[in-house]
């Protein structure tokens, strides 16, 4: 009895001993095997980045991402820059402008503003990631701004309730909002930007609210251009045709020169600058000046004052 307990104890001893090594040898084959798969697995990690990053090229515009600040700081602006429009959605259902981008009140309005209705759905306009939701009592007030992957930033503001967290994605059409009339505002509608490295570009540009559609499948942006761009597509898609927020009296003549849009404008305005007259005014939009007095309520001898805005058509 006792050798068969010795002789089975060494039989333990010596199987537990070459376990390990068999184990060993199995490790080392497999090594060669998990070394391939590994360089598999990095070239498709790359590819998969690579194809993001074509997705995805806010990727490379923004160095950070802040939820803390409205604004992202604002980087170098690409001399060109491709911003696709393909897969969108409008913010809201809504086609009347009350403001246009640019000069406003003797400061600089980055967006525009869309009529709405407290309840209204805002939709986001693009994929992307939500960077900010918040409220400023003394501005937006309850806003929202999402980062998407064709580069840009759109702000939504003075909504009367916010839909979606920071951080959540979201997708084209998702609800993010209710229309409202918080912050500084003086009636229900929705404030609506669109920035590119942290800067303002006019949401006209891009979008067609009275015709609900993008302007085109992609837009080029272009430093040396989109100032006159901006001017014309105010003129445009803008409010009633009215070229506020150009930078030369060259691009304010551009824009006027520009073709009609494809809906009608019943009204459009002219801004008066000093010296000028009623006959003058009448010539250059190419109108009578009693056309102008009718739409104006003016009498023959108005005096006209430098920045008075008006209506002809």
């Amino acid at each position: 009895m006792i050798q068969k307990l010795k002789l089975f104890a060494l039989l333990t001893i010596t199987t537990m001993s070459v376990l390990p090594a068999r184990g060993q040898d199995l490790l080392a084959r497999q090594a060669p095997v998990d070394r391939k798969m590994k360089a598999v697995d990095s070239v498709a990690l790359q590819r998969l980045i690579d194809f993001e990053n074509f997705e995805n090229p806010s990727a490379d515009l923004y160095d950070d991402w802040d939820n803390m600040h409205a604004h992202s700081r604002v980087t170098e602006l690409p001399d060109s820059f491709r911003i696709s429009l393909k897969n969108f959605c409008m913010p809201t259902t809504n086609r009347v402008l009350t403001s246009n981008f640019g000069a406003r009140w003797g400061r600089q309005h980055k967006g525009l503003d869309i009529k709405v209705y407290i309840g209204d759905t805002i939709r986001a306009a693009f994929d992307g990631k939500v960077r900010v939701v918040r409220y400023e009592g003394r501005g937006y007030g309850k806003y929202v701004v999402i980062r998407h992957d064709n580069g840009l930033e759109t702000y939504y503001a003075h909504m009367s309730k916010q839909l979606v967290e920071e951080d959540q994605e979201v997708r084209a059409g998702d609800p993010i909002g209710l229309g409202g009339n918080t912050g500084r505002s003086t009636g229900s509608h929705l404030h609506f930007e669109t920035r590119l490295c942290g800067v303002a570009l006019n949401p006209a540009i891009l979008f067609d609210f009275r015709n609900q559609d993008v302007v085109d499948d992609s837009y080029m942006f272009r430093k040396s251009t989109y100032q006159r761009e901006s001017a014309i597509a105010n003129r445009l898609r803008g409010v009633n045709g009215v070229s506020y927020g150009t930078d030369s009296d060259e691009d304010i003549e551009l824009a006027v020169a520009a073709p009609e849009a494809s809906y009608k404008q019943e009204n459009r305005f002219h801004k008066v600058k000093r010296g000028e007259t009623l006959f003058s005014i009448a010539r250059k939009r190419g109108t009578s000046v009693d056309a102008i007095m009718k739409m104006n309520h003016l009498k023959k001898n108005a005096k006209l004052k430098p920045g008075q805005i008006l209506k002809f058509n």
